[in-house]
């Protein structure tokens, strides 16, 4: 497959040798929209500047299906698998590489490489030859779209409803894929979350590591250290985003450490909204008919407010994240802002690209853990990951009822491996069986840390207050493990 653009159309002949056409009419095939000198361009800048480059394509989403020639989407996926390893990209080291894996041939030779290697003289272009590409890419997928829309249409007239609806679906997903989900500085959002809030009452609507904040669990591990990572996991409904939160908060505004926040579960929307009134000490849940706010609310609110806006902090929403974006992401925020703390929400919902991955979830939750303890050892910070439980807690008798253990852990055996500190988070009220049991150990909670590779562990009593969405310390009683 040579890199020159299609020949031009044979006026002898209504097909051209092009790799990807639509029909429009009956008889005329026209080229798919493309934008073959963007294309080099972008695969020229990354040749020479592989880190800079294939990193940020990665954050705006670029993908192999984005290049309109089969040879440029391959040899992007090849530039990328190498930069996920690590592996130095040099021009002879690349074309010997292609030819090993006998697909030289498939991206136009040597001479191809070379010619991809000079045709962009600077990058400076980069980011408009990246959308010109990306746009091109929408435009073919609209044709796709509507062009078997088009078929479905005639083949099935009288499932109108339905074939809307997957219309309406596919022209979505077109959209969202191609919006690229920045890394934002959280103050964008408090406004929005203050007027939210107006809206609301309107009726509209000393440790080595950075601290927790939690004295026996900082005790224990002294603090989250740099190149760790820290798995929190638990079974749904214990708290778990409330618990990440409660220790980025203390990490980013109380310690005033810079840190990206990576959830794939809440809006940004959410979690700040979280941040704020939990700092606050405002339960939302109180607002409704007849609610007076008092004066002390407001200066709390507007308090909070203004640290969460001041503090350095980033949000990144977005769904079922790639983890070699989401790595990409935090390398590109840790060269801009240094950032020293990542909290992930949750692992589970991460996704690998990878081929391998694809048939087994055993292999795609090890890719994603071992990507996330890589990247905690490349940056040189702590990071902190939700993971789910299984039933398992759900299933013992007794005093053990509701009680994690790291078995639980879902795709259990990576995690366990590649994580340097596993904490299973429990509130004992969730599992009482009598209502006198369930009022007894009303806000009760612990945080189990049952591994440590760097320290003892043990049990971190915690008070969970509902309405906060907050865990505080605890001090210990009598029922409490030690």
């Amino acid at each position: 497959m040579a890199f020159d653009s299609p020949p031009l159309r044979n006026q002898d002949s209504p097909s051209l040798q092009s790799p990807d056409t639509a029909l429009s009419g009956q008889d005329i095939t026209r080229v798919m929209p493309h934008a073959l000198g963007p294309e080099k361009s972008i695969l020229s800048s990354m040749l020479k500047d592989p880190e800079q480059w294939i990193g940020l394509s990665l954050e705006e989403g670029l993908t192999r299906d984005h290049f309109y020639l089969p040879g440029h989407g391959l040899l992007f996926e090849t530039l990328r698998d190498l930069n996920a390893k690590g592996t130095v990209i040099e021009l002879v080291s690349l074309v010997q590489l292609l030819h090993d894996r006998g697909i030289l041939d498939n991206v136009g030779g040597p001479g191809a490489i070379t010619e991809i290697f000079t045709y962009a003289p600077n990058a400076a272009h980069f980011h408009n030859h990246l959308a010109l590409v990306k746009d091109k890419q929408v435009l073919r997928s609209i044709i796709r779209t509507c062009t078997e829309a088009v078929s479905e249409a005639f083949e099935n007239p009288e499932e109108t409803n339905s074939l809307l609806d997957r219309v309406e679906s596919s022209v979505l997903n077109i959209r969202q894929g191609n919006e690229s989900t920045r890394g934002f500085h959280i103050k964008q959002s408090v406004i929005e979350v203050i007027n939210n809030f107006e809206a609301l009452l309107a009726g509209d609507v000393n440790v080595q590591g950075a601290p927790t904040g939690y004295v026996d669990l900082d005790r224990m591990c002294k603090g989250l250290k740099p190149g760790e990572m820290f798995v929190v996991a638990a079974r749904p409904s214990m708290g778990k985003t409330s618990f990440m939160m409660n220790v980025a908060e203390h990490i980013c505004i109380d310690q005033g450490v810079p840190s990206m926040i990576f959830s794939c579960e809440m809006t940004a929307f959410q979690i700040v909204q979280r941040l704020v009134f939990s700092r606050a000490r405002f339960a939302l849940s109180q607002i409704g008919r007849g609610f007076s706010l008092k004066k002390e609310d407001l200066i709390r609110i507007k308090r909070a407010s203004e640290e969460v806006a001041s503090a350095k902090m980033f949000v990144d929403d977005t769904p079922g994240i790639l983890i070699d974006t989401l790595r990409a992401k935090a390398r590109r925020r840790k060269r801009e802002d240094n950032i020293g703390f990542i909290a992930i929400d949750y692992l589970q919902l991460l996704k690998s690209g990878s081929k391998q991955a694809q048939n087994s979830r055993e292999r795609e939750i090890g890719e994603i853990s071992a990507g996330i303890k890589g990247l905690a050892k490349e940056l040189g910070i702590p990071i902190l990951v939700l993971a789910q439980l299984n039933r398992g807690p759900e299933g013992r008798t007794g005093k053990s009822l509701g009680v994690p253990r790291m078995s639980d852990l879902r795709e259990s055996g990576t995690i366990e491996q590649d994580a340097d500190m596993i904490g299973l988070l429990y509130r004992t009220a969730y599992y009482a069986e009598t209502e006198e049991e369930k009022e007894s150990e009303a806000g009760k909670a612990e945080l189990v840390l049952a591994k440590n590779r760097n320290g003892e562990t043990g049990h971190v009593p915690l008070t969970f207050i509902a309405e906060l969405m907050r865990f505080e310390t605890r001090a210990r009683d009598d029922n409490d493990q030690h």
